[in-house]
Order: structure tokens, then C-alpha cells, then sequence
């Protein structure tokens, strides 16, 4: 068994870290590579363009993120993208992405990464699962955004006609 790391004990924040908020990352392979923080600031997002991206393989959080910058490209006018893969949205560049259908708030069955928010909104029955296709976008009134930075109350909120579909 390989040795756990302990980030409580390796993490040290910076002096000039102290007030602000920053988000900590971690860069490893079979050690830790490096450890940073960058200052992090809310991007303002009122509108997602659908992109297709059936190939795209994101299970695990990865340094080198050239596909989805590549994807996030193709937003035209757009403030961030809904990928679609095989037929099924699965995220955002930056985030998981939830629906809001007047009642309840539903995050797709497909997720390219599984983040650490969208886990604990499932846990706490904030949020559903449910399979979202590009097709059922019309039985929902927004969707939002969310990260490990931005829960349901922070997050980007956007209204369904601002979502550009193929």
C-alpha cells in the first residue's frame, strides 16, 4: 500500500495569503510536485453555448487541461461552454453544472469529473441526479454552476434562453 500523504501537515499557508480568498493547488504524480495558491476571482457567467466532445476523457483532475481549453474556445460570444458528450451534457469549463426545473435543482448522471461540491450537494439532497440530454434543456428555467469555490448560493445563475444549443 502506498503511503498517504497528509495535506493538513505538508499545506502551509502563505503570510500573503492570509485575507483574500485563494484557492490552493496541488500539482503531484507519484510525489507532490508543487504546491500553489492563486488569488481567485468570480468569473461573471450569463451565458453557455453547447459544445460536442465525445472523446473527451476528464476522469481524473489533470495539470494539462489543453482539450478543454480547446472546447472553451469554441464559445463564441458565449461566457462558457455545456459539454456534451455522447449525447449527454456532462459540465462546464470550470464547474459541474446544475438545472433548476421550478422545483428542484438536477445535476447530469454524466459528469466528466465528479467534483467535491456537487458530491456533497447530492449527499445533503440539495441537488438530484438525473440523465440530462441537449433536448430536455427546454424543461428547465436556469442552470447554475458549481465548483469547489461556489456552492448553490454563490454560484453562477443562468437563464435557459441564454444557452445557445447546436
Amino acid at each position: 500500500m502506498k503511503d498517504e500523504i497528509s495535506l493538513e501537515k505538508i499545506v502551509k499557508i502563505p503570510e500573503n495569503c492570509q485575507t483574500g480568498l485563494f484557492r490552493c493547488r496541488v500539482v503531484y504524480g507519484e510525489k507532490i510536485e508543487k504546491i500553489e495558491f492563486l488569488p481567485h476571482r468570480y468569473r461573471t457567467v450569463k451565458s453557455l453555448k453547447l459544445v460536442r466532445a465525445d472523446d473527451l476523457d476528464y476522469r481524473f483532475k489533470f495539470a494539462n487541461r489543453e482539450k478543454l481549453s480547446a472546447l472553451f474556445e469554441q464559445r463564441g460570444n458565449c461566457d462558457d461552454i455545456l459539454i456534451v458528450k455522447n449525447g449527454f451534457i456532462t459540465d462546464s469549463f470550470m464547474a459541474n453544472v446544475v438545472f433548476f426545473d421550478g422545483k428542484k435543482w438536477r445535476t447530469p448522471d454524466t459528469p466528466l469529473l465528479p467534483g467535491t461540491q456537487r458530491a456533497r450537494l447530492i449527499h445533503e439532497k440539495r441537488i438530484y441526479v438525473y440523465p440530462v440530454t441537449p433536448a430536455d434543456l427546454p424543461k428547465y428555467e436556469k442552470a447554475g454552476l458549481i465548483n469547489a469555490m461556489q456552492d448553490l448560493d454563490e454560484m453562477p445563475k443562468i437563464d435557459s434562453s441564454n444557452i445557445i444549443t447546436f
